[in-house]
């Protein structure tokens, strides 16, 4: 399998696993993400080893990370964090990481940054809107006064630079 038959797979599945996430999690914003997130994991699977039956493949990839994030809103729910700022909560570090980790990080992040920085404006507030604030593709295309096609095609352009900046820092 060669992602250009993953990326025909996927766009003729996109429908069906977006709807499938959507009922899962009960969030569009959060099954697009999720999608998106798919999306490069099969990527990455891709890159890593053969996968023989592609589309249950992503089916079950989508499926698991919906589950992972079902299962980490109901840990998240359960905790008690009365007396612990979320931010307290949110930089502690996984027991697994190191050093090594940290730097790759971020030398991850400072591509990302540098590549970023060359969006246009609206590029930009489309990013910042969708992936920092949350907003709905319908939220943004009424503040910035654009179509939601706009938005899906600016967002589309947007994570597919995150992909390529992310696939070179991983070579």
């Amino acid at each position: 399998m060669n992602q250009s038959h993953f990326n025909h797979v996927f766009l003729a599945q996109r429908v069906s696993l977006l709807r499938t996430l959507e009922r899962m999690v009960q969030n569009h914003s959060t099954a697009e993400d999720l999608l998106q997130e798919t999306y490069l994991r099969v990527s990455r699977a891709l890159g890593e080893r053969a996968i023989e039956h592609l589309e249950p493949f992503v089916f079950q990839t989508a499926r698991n990370l919906a589950l992972d994030h079902l299962r980490s809103r109901r840990i998240q729910a359960r905790m008690v964090v009365e007396d612990v700022p979320m931010e307290v909560v949110e930089s502690v570090a996984a027991p697994g990481s190191s050093a090594e980790d940290a730097v790759h990080a971020q030398r991850l992040l400072e591509h990302l940054n540098l590549s970023l920085n060359q969006l246009s404006t609206r590029q930009h507030q489309i990013f910042i809107l969708s992936r920092v604030h949350g907003h709905s593709y319908q939220d943004i295309a009424g503040q910035l006064d654009v179509s939601i096609s706009t938005v899906q095609k600016e967002l589309k352009l947007i994570m597919a630079i995150c992909i390529s900046v992310v696939e070179r820092a991983t070579r």
